[in-house]
C-alpha cells in the first residue's frame, strides 16, 4: 500500500468512528432515558447538543487551531474526541453525559475539516475528488454498519457500552494516524486569512447551497420509515432491508461521485441536484406502488451522498489558499441542512402530509442547483484546473 493510501485510510477510519458517535444517541434513547432517570425528550437533547457543538464550536476549534503542525492537530483532536467519549460512557448524571457529547462534538467539524483538507494534499491534484468522497465514505460505512451495530450493542450491555467501544476504536484511530501520516508543517495562514476567505461571495454562497441542497435530502429521509410503512405498506422487516439498501447506495453513490468530480466539478454537481429534484418530486407517487417506492428508494441513496465530494469541491476551488475554516463551516452546513430539513419535514407531518415530503424536498434540492449557477457560471471558470483560485470581485 502506497504512503497516499495507508494515510486516506487511516482518515476515512477516524471519520468512521467520528460518524457513529454522531448519530449513536438517537438509537438508544430509552436506555439512557431510563438509567439517567429522564424523559426520551430530555435524553433526545445529547442529539441537539452535540449538532450545535459541531455548527457553533468547530469553527471556533478550526481557527484556534489553524496554526498548529497538521499532524499533530489530527492527533489532538481525536485524543479529545476519545476524551468525550470516555466521559460519556463513565457520565453519572444526564448533565455529564451532555458535557461529554460536547466535548466530543468540538472536535468532529475541524477533524473532518482537517482530514478532507490533508487527504487533497497527499494525492495529485487530479485525483482530489476521488480523495475526498474515500475520506467521506467513513461517514456512509458508519451509518451503514456503526450505527446500527451501536445500537445493538447498546440494547444488548447497556447504552454505555457503545461509547466505552467508541473511546477503544478513537485510540486504535489515533494509533494508526500517528503511524502512517506524514508530517505536515503547519499552514502558514493566519486565523485573520482564513475569515477573509470563508467571508467570499462565492465561498458564501457554496455554503449555503450546501445547507439548501442537503436540507431536502433530510426532508423525506428523516421520515423514511414511516412513509414506507405508512403509504407503502412495507412490514418493518423489509424496511430494514430497504434502508440497508439505501446505505449501500449511499456508500456507492459517494466513491463514484468523487471519481466524476475529478472528471468535471459543475457537472457533477449539477447533475446531482438534478437527479434529486427529479426523485424528491417523483417520491409521492414512486411510494404508492411497491416495486417503484424500492426503485425510489436505491435511487435516493445513491444521490443523497453523491453530495458530498462535489460540494466540497466547491469549497475547495473557491478557499484555496486557507481553505480549513471554509471546510470546517461547510461540514456544519451540511448538520444544519439536515437539522433544518428534519424540522420542515416534522411540520408536514404534523399537518398529515407524510407523503408529501418529497416535493418540499425537491424544490430546496432545485434551489441548491439554482445556485450552483451563481457560484460556477461560466465553463471556463468552472472547469478551472485544479488548485487554482477562480478569480471572483468578492475575493
Amino acid at each position: 500500500m502506497s504512503k497516499s493510501h495507508a494515510s486516506l485510510a487511516a482518515l476515512c477510519a477516524s471519520v468512521f468512528v467520528v460518524g457513529t458517535s454522531e448519530y449513536l444517541v438517537a438509537g438508544i434513547l430509552p436506555e439512557i432515558g431510563a438509567d439517567l432517570r429522564v424523559s426520551q425528550g430530555t435524553a433526545g437533547q445529547a442529539v441537539t447538543a452535540y449538532a450545535l457543538g459541531v455548527v457553533l464550536g468547530g469553527p471556533a476549534v478550526t481557527v484556534l487551531t489553524s496554526r498548529l503542525p497538521r499532524k499533530g492537530l489530527a492527533i489532538g483532536l481525536m485524543l479529545l474526541f476519545a476524551a468525550g467519549s470516555a466521559l460519556s460512557a463513565l457520565a453519572p448524571s444526564f448533565g455529564v453525559l451532555l458535557l461529554g457529547r460536547v466535548v466530543s462534538s468540538l472536535s468532529h467539524a475541524a477533524f473532518l475539516a482537517l482530514a478532507l483538507v490533508m487527504a487533497t494534499s497527499v494525492v495529485p491534484e487530479h485525483r482530489t475528488g476521488s480523495a475526498i468522497a474515500t475520506v467521506a465514505s467513513g461517514f456512509t460505512v458508519a451509518t451503514l454498519l456503526g450505527v446500527p451495530l451501536g445500537a445493538l450493542l447498546g440494547h444488548a450491555a447497556g447504552w454505555r457500552a457503545p461509547f466505552a467501544v467508541l473511546t477503544a476504536l478513537t485510540l486504535a484511530a489515533v494509533a494508526l494516524l500517528a503511524l502512517v501520516l506524514p508530517r505536515q508543517q503547519a499552514p502558514a495562514t493566519s486565523p485573520r486569512d482564513e475569515l477573509r476567505v470563508v467571508t467570499r461571495g462565492p465561498v458564501l454562497l457554496a455554503i449555503a447551497t450546501t445547507a439548501v441542497g442537503f436540507s431536502g435530502v433530510a426532508v423525506v429521509f428523516t421520515y423514511i420509515s414511516p412513509l414506507l410503512t405508512q403509504v407503502s405498506h412495507f412490514s418493518s422487516g423489509a424496511v430494514s432491508a430497504l434502508l440497508l439498501a439505501y446505505g449501500a447506495g449511499s456508500f456507492l453513490g459517494n466513491m463514484a461521485a468523487g471519481k466524476l468530480t475529478d472528471r468535471s466539478l459543475s457537472a457533477t454537481v449539477r447533475g446531482v441536484f438534478g437527479g434529486l429534484t427529479g426523485v424528491l418530486a417523483a417520491m409521492p407517487f414512486a411510494v404508492a406502488w411497491q416495486p417503484t417506492a424500492v426503485l425510489a428508494v436505491l435511487a435516493l441513496g445513491l444521490l443523497a451522498t453523491a453530495t458530498i465530494a462535489p460540494l466540497q469541491g466547491l469549497i475547495l476551488r473557491h478557499a484555496n489558499e486557507a481553505p480549513n475554516l471554509a471546510v470546517s463551516v461547510n461540514v456544519g452546513a451540511f448538520n444544519l441542512g439536515a437539522a433544518a430539513g428534519s424540522a420542515l419535514g416534522g411540520a408536514l407531518v404534523a399537518a398529515d402530509a407524510l407523503r408529501w415530503t418529497g416535493p418540499a424536498g425537491a424544490v430546496l434540492s432545485l434551489t441548491g442547483l439554482a445556485l450552483t449557477y451563481l457560484i460556477l457560471p461560466r465553463r471556463q471558470a468552472a472547469e478551472a484546473p485544479r488548485g487554482t483560485p477562480v478569480p471572483s470581485a468578492h475575493g
